[in-house]
């Protein structure tokens, strides 16, 4: 099972990352990254990586895949906390690389693209 913490739902992640993704881990759950409210304290963080930690264990224990994992991209006090948690835990966390294009159009606006490369362990 992957497990996608992040902003970015599975259902708009390209061919080529769900195949990888399903192959590799089976099922995919999608979890919505929280907010992170910029004036909470080191210990707010804390202990929002503690209370989404409970509810990755409890959605792992679950699963019946061979291999599970976190994918786990987002601000980035909580992502090095939840990280650490999930670690010390024995559960993989991981972040997808991509390519970024970028390139200015007529308009003078900067567009970027970003192309799936791989997924890559904390």
């Amino acid at each position: 099972m992957l497990i996608n913490l992040s902003n970015h739902p599975s259902k708009n992640w390209s061919n080529e990352q769900l195949n990888i993704s399903i192959q590799t881990f089976g099922e995919i759950i999608d979890i919505k990254f929280p907010v992170i409210n910029p004036v909470f304290s080191e210990n707010d963080i804390v202990l929002l990586a503690e209370e989404y930690s409970q509810r990755l264990f409890e959605t792992i224990s679950k699963s019946n895949d061979k291999i599970n994992a976190v994918h786990l991209m987002g601000e980035f006090s909580f992502t090095y906390r939840l990280t650490n948690i999930l670690k010390e835990k024995g559960v993989k966390a991981i972040c997808s690389t991509t390519q970024r294009n970028s390139y200015v159009d007529n308009e003078g606006k900067k567009i970027s693209e970003f192309k799936f490369v791989r997924f890559r362990e904390y």
